[in-house]
């Protein structure tokens, strides 16, 4: 992954990262964040994946349903939010979710876990100069993000 600062003003901050090939969305999204101190960020991709995971939240059991993909896809829409975890310590927490295209159009979406980029992504992320922070919903058992913790 290469990456660079592309504006700063009055502390909101646009960076941009080419993912290659090879490279995990999740895990390079992380490192970025956790290396530019991101705490209340949104981005945006496109570009295609070797491979996914994706999961579906199912509300009965309040876990999530896997559901794979298997082979090249393009990324037809990612979005996601980057915020500090419940109690503000340790790695940026990254919620993102994305809709795939395969080789014959058929669509499949979800929340993404784990992807693996062939030949690129394009990521485009903007920070706040703030915070946000996320505690665990007892209804679900979600980290949702709390806009009044600080």
């Amino acid at each position: 992954m290469r990456s660079r600062l592309l504006t700063d003003h009055h502390g909101t901050r646009t960076f941009v990262a080419a993912l290659e090939t090879g490279d995990r969305v999740i895990d390079s999204i992380t490192r970025l964040a956790a290396d530019e101190g991101l705490a209340a960020a949104e981005f945006t991709a496109i570009g295609a994946l070797a491979s996914a995971r994706l999961a579906f939240f199912d509300w009965e059991t309040k876990d999530y349903t896997d559901i794979p993909v298997d082979g090249q896809a393009e990324i037809a829409s990612l979005n996601g939010r980057i915020t500090r975890p419940e109690g503000g310590e340790g790695d940026p927490h990254l919620h993102v979710h994305c809709v795939l295209s395969r080789q014959d159009g058929s669509a499949v979406a979800g929340h993404l876990l784990e992807a693996e980029v062939r030949p690129t992504a394009e990521v485009l992320i903007t920070d706040s100069p703030t915070e946000l922070r996320r505690r665990t919903d007892p209804e679900s058992g979600l980290a949702v993000i709390d806009p009044e913790l600080r």
